[in-house]
């Protein structure tokens, strides 16, 4: 009993955040009022025109730029995935089992850790969405993220940079380069401490040994999809592939949020209050 409220308790409190931030999330479109991104195709009533051709920078390359929204697989990146193709280790099989029977009391998340990757690119639920912000530079690319924790940030090197660290120290976003294939971004990630999941309704493990490639195509300028490939042998017996699609945003930005630690309702309920203690 003791373990089911323990269980139970940490589900209230990530309702408690999601309502929180479902409250804000409204928001999203009002922070700037009216303001309309420059340099996009526009349809003749203004909006974004969402199926006009891709942009290119000064090279070549199509510019990823914008603000993207993904969802339907921040639960199960896996859910579309035939029967064999997804097969893992037995320790991580009962590790599922486990997140999965005690209501995700271990996750991360819940302790306001970061989501890791690639479950920062899963963009949350439809009733929590947290879109991702890609800035595009010649160089680097720059993926500035909206959780359910912490806003975080990511930096993709597509520079002189051919190889990882020889030592890195163990992150929760790891060490990211990336190579353009075509018109595709491709993203190549390692250096995990391994202690972050892959999704969050299934809870499939992410070890020290992952090896996350996301490969970004941008199809129009609404239209982006983003292959991520798990291989990661000390957790799944054969590498494994999704693919998610996400859309842009149009004339919208990303919102701060934020995340405290295992005591998140009395925290936030403090606030909710002036410095000096009074209630606004």
């Amino acid at each position: 009993m003791a373990a089911q409220d323990r269980a139970l308790s940490n589900l209230v409190k990530v309702c408690a955040m999601a309502a929180v931030l479902c409250l804000a999330a409204p928001a999203v479109q009002a922070q700037w009022v009216n303001f309309r991104i420059p340099g996009v195709p526009r349809t003749p009533d203004g909006k974004v025109s969402l199926t006009a051709p891709v942009a290119r920078t000064p090279d070549g390359k199509p510019d990823l730029s914008g603000t993207w929204e993904s969802q339907g697989y921040f639960g199960n990146l896996g859910k579309d995935l035939k029967p064999g193709e997804l097969v893992m280790q037995p320790w991580a099989e009962a590790q599922v089992a486990e997140n999965q029977r005690n209501l995700h009391k271990n996750d991360p998340m819940v302790a306001c850790m970061p989501p890791g990757v690639p479950r920062v690119d899963l963009g949350g639920s439809r009733g929590m969405p947290h879109p991702m912000k890609i800035v595009q530079t010649p160089a680097l690319v720059v993926l500035l993220y909206e959780t359910s924790t912490n806003q975080t940030f990511r930096q993709v090197f597509h520079d002189e940079r051919i190889a990882f660290p020889t030592d890195p120290q163990p992150t929760w976003l790891g060490y990211s380069i990336g190579r353009w294939e075509g018109d595709t971004l491709v993203v190549e990630t390692t250096g995990f401490n391994g202690r972050a999941w892959v999704d969050t309704g299934s809870g499939h493990p992410q070890t020290d040994a992952a090896r996350v490639i996301e490969r970004f195509t941008r199809h129009d300028i609404g239209h982006m999809d983003i292959e991520i490939t798990i291989d990661d042998q000390k957790a799944y017996l054969k590498p494994w592939r999704a693919k998610i699609p996400s859309n842009l945003l149009p004339d919208s930005d990303l919102i701060e949020t934020f995340c405290e630690n295992e005591r998140d309702i009395r925290l936030m309920d403090r606030a909710l209050k002036a410095v000096d203690g009074a209630a606004r």
